[in-house]
């Protein structure tokens, strides 16, 4: 079954689909991770991609973040095309997934300055996203000794810095404290308030406001996709 999600959306980019995938399949060793996705997401969506582990949400981020490549199929990302327009892509969207990517021979605030002299950002910028992560405190620590959660965390102070067009972020709440997890749904909030989009893959059902739209992922195909209808809140 395909997943047609339609919604209002911003227009920063070329195209009007934030996420366009026609038949998109990935395989591995010649088995399909993902199978036949068709996926529609316009600019401005919050996206649950809700399914157990193995359900093929990892790879179908990464496939939209070009991480990786679709084996067969084709797609756009904020207009431009999967393998064609890799860098342009790569410019406007961030995976927030289980690898942090972060230098662990940087302090905490070099790792953002970093990010900011990637994607000519203010300076300025790291130490109030680092604040506001409550890393503050650690800004001049090397990220080497920082726990996930820690790492986590500075990892989502880049995402907010960056203030990406797409923002992907694969099973966020995972090994997060309390505190930690709060900042994940300010990220949601944040790009509601701005027009972003989000696509959350999560087995979790992340807080019933800041997500509008649920896709069921299962064995790698879509098998579900609820429109404007109540998302389960996270216990």
């Amino acid at each position: 079954m395909s997943a047609d999600l339609t919604a209002g959306a911003s227009a920063t980019d070329p195209g009007d689909d934030a996420v366009h995938l026609r038949r998109m399949t990935r395989l591995y060793d010649g088995q399909p991770a993902v199978a036949h996705i068709q996926l529609r997401v316009e600019r401005g969506e919050n996206v649950w991609l809700r399914g157990t582990n193995g359900s093929g949400k990892s790879t179908l981020l990464r496939v939209i973040a070009t991480a990786i490549s679709p084996t067969f199929g084709e797609g756009t990302v904020l207009g431009y095309d999967l393998r064609r327009e890799r860098r342009q892509i790569r410019a406007r969207v961030d995976l927030l997934g289980h690898q942090s990517r972060l230098y662990d021979d940087l302090t905490a605030i070099e790792n953002l300055r970093f990010t900011c002299a990637l994607y000519g950002l203010a300076e300025r910028s790291a130490g109030s996203a680092l604040d506001r992560v409550g890393l503050g405190d650690v800004a001049d620590v090397r990220a080497a000794s920082f726990s996930q959660g820690m790492r986590q965390r500075l990892a989502l102070a880049r995402c907010l810095m960056r203030g990406p067009a797409l923002i992907l972020l694969d099973e966020p709440y995972a090994g997060l404290d309390v505190h930690a997890r709060v900042l994940v749904d300010d990220v949601l909030a944040d790009a509601r308030d701005h027009g972003r989009t989000v696509i959350l893959a999560s087995h979790e059902a992340p807080p019933e406001a800041l997500v509008g739209r649920e896709v069921h992922l299962d064995a790698g195909r879509v098998v579900q996709s609820i429109e404007d209808s109540p998302v389960r809140m996270r216990p």
